[in-house]
């Protein structure tokens, strides 16, 4: 009877030993087949299921479910088994060669921005963080920007959808808008650099990119003079680029700061001799500076007759270039680890 055979079966289930496979893998399958396959045990007893009298169907489907459940328990069982004694196998085999995981490290990018705040650390500055995406006041109007100003036009800058009724919004150009943000909660003395990602609406080349990073740093307190700015400067650049390294300033113009000066440092790959890398000059540009203009510092709600302050920016990926002499900006982005794996063993 039907009966009789599932109850055979299920008492062969229930009797069978992993232990007594030889060939534990290939016989776990062909347990599996045998009961579960198409061709298996479970569907050859189907189809006499089907042929039984309805009475006699509840009984013998609740006896069906028993031996299916059964299998699949046993299958599972035999699988635990074999998959826990290979754990074991591997864990203990000591003849096993090392597999030595990959080692990470930090992003190039990541490392001089880290050195950089490290630096202006050690003189007092704090690091502050704000927002990518900036309204027109704090990344333009705040900070002297003429209406007019080219800063100001879809060409250089990548503008966010504007909603009606409000304020038009753009991915920040400079991370000066953090400096804004710093100078309208907070009072004086204030003492901050800003590091952040930027972007500007530019073609991507050897030399240029429409993502980049900069670090901006600003100081504001009573009698704020340019011999502190360029003091600053000189002990930022001999502590990134060394004892030997000098600086000189340059005259130049920002909205934001009066006056303005570009700072070079000798260059650092021919001492300052001249070569390609310094096109013959013996100086590498390196930063834009300046104290912060009285229209800057009243918009913010600083009052300028009491108060003065230097800023001053960089780009982190300038930085990078000259202390690691690497030649083109895009190798930053590409994930090229030919090009990461230069800098594993840089802290």
């Amino acid at each position: 009877m039907l009966k009789d055979l599932i109850s055979q079966y299920i008492n062969e289930i229930r009797a069978a030993r992993v232990e007594d496979f030889q060939d534990k893998a290939a016989e776990i399958e062909k347990f599996r087949v045998r009961f579960l396959g198409r061709k298996g045990v479970m569907n050859e007893l189907f189809e006499q299921f089907k042929a039984l009298p309805g009475v006699q169907k509840k009984e013998m489907g609740i006896a069906l479910n028993e031996l299916k459940n059964a299998a699949m328990a046993k299958v599972e069982e035999f699988k635990a088994f074999v998959e826990e004694k290979m754990d074991a196998d591997v864990r203990h085999d000591l003849t096993l060669p090392a597999e030595l995981a990959g080692r990470g490290s930090r992003h190039v990018l990541s490392v001089t921005m880290n050195e950089i705040a490290e630096i202006f650390a050690r003189i007092g500055f704090t690091v502050v963080e704000s927002v990518e995406i900036e309204d027109d006041w704090h990344l333009f109007s705040a900070l002297n920007f003429p209406p007019d100003h080219p800063a100001r036009d879809m060409q250089d800058t990548f503008f966010v959808e504007k909603e009606e009724g409000k304020q038009e919004v753009a991915l920040r150009t400079h991370t000066s808008s953090v400096q804004v943000r710093v100078m309208e909660t907070h009072k004086p003395p204030i003492r901050i650099i800003a590091p952040g990602r930027v972007f500007r609406n530019e073609a991507i080349s050897a030399r240029a990119h429409c993502i980049f990073h900069q670090v901006e740093a600003l100081y504001v307190d009573k009698h704020v003079t340019f011999a502190d700015l360029k003091q600053t400067l000189l002990y930022f650049a001999k502590e990134m680029f060394g004892e030997q390294t000098q600086i000189r300033l340059r005259p130049s113009y920002f909205p934001f700061t009066e006056p303005s000066a570009e700072m070079d440092i000798s260059c650092n790959i021919c001492g300052g001799k001249g070569c390609n890398i310094c096109k013959g000059t013996g100086w590498l540009e390196i930063l834009g500076c300046g104290m912060v203009d009285p229209n800057v510092l009243e918009a913010c709600g600083i009052d300028s007759k009491e108060y003065t302050g230097f800023a001053l920016g960089m780009g982190v990926e300038r930085m990078a270039m000259l202390k690691y002499q690497i030649r083109d900006l895009r190798l930053y982005f590409e994930n090229d680890l030919r090009f990461l794996h230069q800098f594993d063993n840089i802290i």
